[in-house]
């Protein structure tokens, strides 16, 4: 059946459908020595984490690539697709990729890419974005400069409970890593304006984090919008955030839902990510 319209993402916004409007995720892949975990919603999350403990070794993730993409973006008209920010995965790359082959095979069908420079409930929220203007009526083009002005007003703030990914990949001292674990220590970061991951503080348990994540909306203008929180087997932390948000700013829509396999990757076992609204 062919679509007037349909949004695509990669599989770290961790969602698998969207109601009311054509959607598809293309998988990541994380690979843990001989092992390989494509990001589906069957992921088997504990047999994942449990290869990653018991690997010294790098672990690495492949993007979906030109013809999974294609897949995706199966019979529709226009397409937007969504992907994990440029600085972490060649995502964005391969889907560029296939919107020339797609647009070359259909002449006058249009799939727009967008590089979100972030994960998670950052890319739902542009996805949401866009599926509010498709059912309002907007043009394509209208629908394309609005997600370009969206992403200038969202935000993601992380806890990491733990870096030992990070370390055994050589992005982070080992000894630290396990000092950060040993002792509880939950490291609150953000994805910055060029996409990279950035930390930002260092806090003794959830309940700190939770405080340092509030004053760091704060900061970044956060009034009220909409708010997105994801986790990784920590659904108490979760609630506790979304609780501390409403007691800070009053009524606001806030959802949660659990990461799949790439976000559970980069935030391990009860870390959290907060996307929201400035």
């Amino acid at each position: 059946m062919r679509y007037p319209y349909k949004i695509v993402a990669d599989s770290s916004a961790n969602i698998s459908t969207l109601s009311r409007v054509e959607f598809a995720s293309a998988p990541l892949h994380i690979l843990v020595g001989d092992q390989e975990f494509v990001d589906v919603p069957s992921t088997d999350l504990t047999a994942m984490q449990a290869a990653l403990d018991a690997h010294n070794g790098p672990s690495s993730t492949t993007c979906p690539n030109p013809g999974t993409w294609k897949a995706a973006f199966g019979d529709a008209e226009t397409i937007f697709c969504v992907t994990l920010t440029s600085k972490l995965s060649g995502t964005y790359d391969t889907a560029n990729i296939a919107k020339q082959m797609y647009e070359k095979e259909h002449p006058g069908r249009k799939v727009y890419v967008y590089d979100t420079l972030s994960t998670g409930p950052e890319m739902v929220l542009l996805i949401e974005k866009i599926r509010e203007m498709i059912l309002a009526g907007a043009s394509a083009e209208e629908i394309d400069r609005a997600a370009h002005n969206y992403m200038h007003h969202t935000h993601l703030l992380f806890s990491l409970a733990s870096i030992d990914n990070l370390a055994k990949n050589g992005r982070m001292n080992r000894v630290v890593a396990k000092g950060i674990s040993l002792l509880g220590i939950r490291v609150v970061g953000t994805a910055n304006e060029v996409g990279a991951l950035e930390m930002l503080d260092k806090c003794r348990g959830d309940q700190r984090a939770i405080i340092c994540m509030i004053e760091h909306m704060k900061k970044r203008g956060y009034s009220g919008g909409r708010v997105i929180i994801a986790h990784n087997g920590n659904q108490p932390a979760a609630e506790a955030l979304r609780k501390q948000i409403k007691k800070a700013f009053g009524a606001v829509r806030c959802d949660i839902h659990p990461t799949r396999g790439l976000c559970s990757y980069y935030a391990e076992p009860q870390s959290l990510l907060l996307g929201f609204e400035s």
